[in-house]
């Protein structure tokens, strides 16, 4: 006798479900039929869904902290990048002016 396998779903799968049943898209019921899956697993989803609906927004903010580091580091880049130039610049004008000076002598 065979074992039938569990089945697993990916949490993308679990969102889109939960976020048609949500909206109105589709009923309870509906859903479960559709994507064949037990009342049971299709409440305990939703249990999952609203108790970490709050993290969500959480995420904004770390969003936002990460483009203001994005941002602060474009800056710096930016400064070095000016600082490595007129290094480079500096560096090729003392190379010429002494390669004039030597063949002066």
């Amino acid at each position: 006798m065979t074992k039938s396998k569990r089945r697993t779903f990916t949490s993308e799968f679990k969102a889109q479900v939960m976020l048609e049943v949500v909206s109105g898209v589709k009923t309870f019921s509906e859903a479960c039929r559709q994507y064949q899956l037990s009342e049971q697993t299709l409440s305990r989803w939703k249990q999952e869904f609203v108790q970490h609906a709050e993290m969500i927004f959480e995420h904004s903010n770390l969003n936002d902290q990460e483009q203001q580091r994005v941002a602060e580091l474009e800056r710096v880049i930016g400064k070095l990048t000016v600082e490595l130039e007129i290094a480079k610049k500096a560096s090729s004008l003392l190379s010429s002016l002494q390669g004039r000076s030597e063949s002066w002598r």
